[in-house]
């Protein structure tokens, strides 16, 4: 019985550390040219849908409410499509790369951007979702949200 315990202690520990090992991964995927390794911890479409609806919030406020076949929704519906399009152009691989590195820097200073040197938080928000703070909170820090993808730990979001 003892033995049962010490087993699902270590299994609960390894489970605690296994995002910590994830952020220890990206943040050498971000010093590598390479993308490869990168493009593993990143899930693009999903960072994408989180924009879009980030999006979406802000332009339904600005836009009165009307019928959808009336102006209003014409133009709702360009903006959802030209929305989209832009997204799969500006929110890339390249795009993830940089704006991690660039929040690294602007935490760390001169010098190589290190992201784990940058973390000021990192814990979870539930069972199979992580959230990393990079500078301090209220002074323009920026959150990377890992979502467990099957076997996996990517990055889901970034605010």
């Amino acid at each position: 019985m003892r033995f049962i315990g010490y087993l699902l202690l270590l299994v609960l520990v390894i489970y605690g550390l296994w995002p910590y090992y994830s952020l220890y991964r990206l943040d050498g995927a971000l010093l590598r040219p390479d993308p490869t390794e990168l493009a593993t911890l990143v899930d693009l479409p999903a960072i994408r849908a989180n924009y879009k609806r980030r999006l979406a919030a802000g332009v339904s406020g600005m836009l009165p409410a009307a019928e959808p076949q009336g102006i209003t929704g014409w133009i709702g519906q360009n903006l959802e499509r030209l929305g989209d399009a832009a997204l799969e152009q500006a929110i890339t691989l390249d795009w993830v790369r940089e704006t991690l590195r660039e929040a690294a820097t602007q935490v760390m200073g001169q010098g190589t951007p290190s992201l784990i040197g940058a973390v000021d938080f990192a814990f979870f928000e539930s069972h199979d979702r992580f959230l990393i703070r990079l500078g301090r909170l209220g002074e323009n820090a920026t959150h990377i949200r890992l979502s467990r993808i099957g076997a996996q730990w990517k990055i889901t979001d970034i605010i």
